[in-house]
């Protein structure tokens, strides 16, 4: 399967640049897995979707305000050029794997500092691919510097700036790591949420931290080819209990997202079961992908040629969801992170 069978044309005006209020009144387009019917709701419908002993399984991980705008010292102490970096993946305590632009200003043995010096940094070494390795110095506590200093990393095509950084996290949010938030959770509210457990809809949580490889596209033709960046993730006890439950009482296991996906699917492959554990994940479902645990996913719409359309591609059936892109453009459904979603069932 190529690459470029993943691409869609989608006008720019399209691109949501800011969040729907309230969250869940984005629109949501549901569709069949079996026929492929496609029908058009608002996400506060949702409740009518679901049925009692459905379970949803949503990734509880949360933003870091991971962008942070300082300055290189020269070696007379001096501040010197402009430099930007965004946390990717927390390595050791006081060590990151970052991304740094202009990459020119930080070459191994760089110092840098931010926030009028509430945070320091030294750049270790350039890894493959062009990411640095950095060590970080502070007083107190790392999380409440970033707090004070950094800016969420809102994704690229996202130009406008959000006036509140809670709207781009979830709000189940609770375990901090991401570089992105797992957007498909985004449209909950806690009205809504307390509303499905009044129906018998129970929710689970799962974490994976989601690092920016997410919502790279795939640079090679060929889509077995490509290689798969490695997130963490944690399968709590509580949460494999409640799927087991569910499953054997023959309600449906729903994902809210692709993360949440991943994390599932990723210990039924290894185990044959799921099995509560944590670790790291770089699975890559395409096509052909045999599900061991879904029954149903929530998701937004992704980028052209990523792997978040392909996994849709795998769950969904590729016609049928390059079908349903080709209708949400023609019904000028919202796209990316702040936008519209699909409930596939």
């Amino acid at each position: 399967m190529n690459t470029a069978d993943f691409d869609y044309t989608l006008p720019e005006e399209l691109i949501a640049q800011s969040p729907a209020t309230p969250r869940d009144h984005s629109r949501m387009m549901c569709i069949d897995r079996r026929t492929g019917e496609i029908r058009h709701r608002h996400f506060y419908e949702l409740l009518g979707e679901l049925r009692p002993g459905d379970l949803l399984v949503a990734n509880n991980s949360r933003v870091l305000p991971a962008r942070l705008y300082g300055r290189r010292i020269r070696e007379d102490e001096s501040p010197g050029a402009a430099v930007e970096i965004l946390l990717l993946e927390q390595k050791q305590r006081d060590c990151w794997e970052v991304l740094v632009r202009p990459g020119k200003k930080a070459r191994d043995g760089a110092k840098l500092v931010f926030g009028d010096g509430l945070l320091r940094a030294e750049i270790l070494e350039t890894l493959e691919g062009g990411n640095r390795l950095a060590r970080f110095f502070w007083e107190g506590d790392f999380y409440q510097v970033l707090e004070k200093i950094g800016q969420m990393p809102l994704p690229p095509y996202i130009t406008q700036k959000l006036e509140d950084a809670e709207r781009y996290q979830t709000v189940y949010s609770k375990e901090l790591g991401s570089a992105a938030a797992p957007t498909a959770g985004l449209h909950f509210t806690p009205a809504l949420m307390e509303k499905l457990r009044e129906k018998g809809v129970k929710i689970a949580y799962v974490t994976l931290h989601v690092g920016l490889g997410t919502f790279r596209p795939v640079k090679v033709a060929d889509v077995t080819q490509h290689k798969m960046h490695s997130e963490h993730f944690c399968l709590p006890a509580e949460t494999v209990r409640l799927i087991e439950e569910t499953k054997a009482a023959g309600g449906r296991v729903i994902a809210v997202g692709t993360t949440s996906t991943r994390t599932l699917e990723t210990v039924y492959s290894r185990e044959g079961r799921l099995v509560p554990c944590e670790g790291y994940t770089d699975i890559f479902i395409y096509p052909g992908f045999r599900f061991g645990v879904l029954d149903g996913l929530i998701t937004n719409f992704h980028l052209p040629q990523s792997t978040l359309i392909m996994l849709v591609s795998a769950f969904l059936g590729y016609e049928n969801t390059m079908r349903a892109y080709k209708t949400a453009v023609e019904e000028r459904y919202r796209f990316y992170s702040f936008g519209d979603c699909m409930l596939i069932l």
